[in-house]
């Protein structure tokens, strides 16, 4: 009840789990918020659950008419319904957002507000998503709606990506730190570069293999080419005299970490891109620009997509708690820490026990211990951290709404080829390539400024 209803910290489950932060069991209650929506979001684009509710759920159409929902609820389906869910959630992250403005101490009323009342928050969240089906003039609010989410998506992919920079430099930092003391690092650094250089090679050879053909498949060979000519690019340049002067810790990991990243961007956007058809010589058209064996999967499709879709949610929230984090936090501002403070550990994410111990002392009420870690202050930014969650839930909203290709969405064709969603992955690839760049070349550019990374 305290924790449903009151400012007490959530201890999540009985006392037999291990024990719990207070600021993590917070993000991680707003999490599970964000994947309940996000659920019910993919419920909503789903045709085969709707068949499935009409078929077994006796009095459906007269309950459809009951909550004035259609005559087959067809207005809780589809991609207008989604957009109304989403818009529910990112007002309530907004609002909180707002809410937690220059919040410093846990003390405060506010604090107290935002860690807590989860039960009432529960309800707040359902009743802004269903009161978002009420809002007159339902033709102006998506398409207005629609260029909102259309932003605040392109925001969170730009995030996600000054992240994957901020860890690419936070692991060679890192590991880098440990070889000056032990040579057992040395010979890490040395595994996980080949490792990823041989993964990004490989991707590159099956991707020309499998993603091409003699007569056709323009856009995929030059596309590849220039994916893998920037990837040696910047490796090169993260290696030359001139950087490694500037930036000692500059070195292959990190173009390694990159390359590896812009490889699977490339492959999920010749994926994601509309195959090409030819007439061959019996004058019948040849689907190309797509693997032979791929075409007798579709008995699999629902499959692979839910299997797709949970990589790709599970990515949305590392990103979302990640970015609260302070060095990430700072990292999104072109701030990094020191390198002397950096202690070498295989699993460098995470603080270790003994830091978080000693930032607070631990409560038991009778279930999971909760560790009260934010006495002396606040670990991460609030406000930040509910802005993030707007923007990935606009970002949601997008992505399985199929982006600009909203009418014939269906979460069974998530991975169907539409050319906005190629054209997406495609400039995230070179906006990561960019980041990176700038990462090593801004020290060059602004000599008088002081760049630790």
């Amino acid at each position: 009840l305290a924790c449903c209803c009151g400012t007490a910290a959530c201890s999540l489950c009985c006392k037999c789990c291990p024990k719990i932060k207070q600021s993590t069991s917070t993000r991680f209650m707003y999490a599970l918020y964000f994947i309940l929506v996000t659920i019910i979001c993919c419920v909503m684009m789903s045709t085969t659950v709707a068949n499935e509710m009409k078929t077994h759920i006796p009095f459906y159409k007269q309950m459809c008419k009951g909550i004035q929902a259609g005559e087959m609820c067809e207005k809780l389906v589809g991609y207008s319904a989604v957009y109304k869910v989403c818009f529910g959630m990112a007002c309530f992250f907004f609002l909180f957002f707002l809410f937690t403005i220059k919040i410093n101490s846990s003390k405060s009323c506010r604090a107290h507000i935002h860690n807590g009342f989860w039960l009432v928050k529960l309800v707040l969240l359902a009743a802004m998503c269903s009161g978002a089906f009420f809002i007159p003039d339902q033709d102006t609010f998506l398409n207005a709606w629609r260029y909102v989410g259309a932003t605040g998506g392109f925001l969170f992919i730009a995030i996600q990506l000054i992240l994957l920079v901020e860890f690419a430099h936070k692991w060679n930092k890192n590991w880098t730190a440990g070889a000056n003391h032990k040579q057992m690092w040395n010979g890490l650094l040395a595994l996980v570069i080949l490792i990823l250089y041989s993964v990004a090679v490989a991707a590159l050879v099956l991707m020309a293999l499998f993603y091409t053909h003699s007569e056709g498949c323009m856009y995929n060979k030059v596309l590849i080419g220039v994916n893998g000519g920037l990837c040696l690019f910047v490796s090169l340049v993260a290696i030359s005299p001139c950087v490694q002067n500037r930036q000692p810790h500059s070195g292959l990991l990190q173009s390694g970490v990159i390359s590896c990243y812009v490889m699977y961007l490339t492959f999920s956007a010749l994926s994601s891109k509309p195959p090409e058809t030819i007439l061959d010589e019996n004058n019948q058209n040849v689907t190309i620009c797509v693997p032979e064996f791929s075409q007798g999967l579709h008995r699999d499709e629902n499959l692979v997509t839910g299997l797709g879709t949970t990589i790709l949610f599970g990515c949305i929230l590392y990103s979302c708690l990640t970015s609260t984090t302070r060095a990430s936090s700072e990292a999104l501002r072109g701030i990094y820490a020191a390198p002397e403070t950096e202690v070498a550990r295989c699993c460098f994410c995470c603080v270790p026990d003994g830091e978080a111990d000693a930032e607070g002392h631990a409560e038991k009420r009778g279930g999971q211990t909760v560790i009260y870690d934010e006495k002396k202050g606040t670990v991460y930014s609030y406000a930040y951290f509910h802005f993030v969650f707007f923007l990935a839930s606009l970002y949601v909203m997008m992505t399985v709404t199929h982006w600009f290709h909203y009418e014939s969405a269906q979460i069974e064709k998530f991975f169907t080829g539409t050319w906005s969603i190629f054209w997406i992955k495609m400039v995230s690839c070179w906006v990561c390539i960019c980041l990176y760049l700038w990462t090593l070349i801004a020290p060059l550019c602004c000599p008088t400024r002081e760049f630790l990374v």
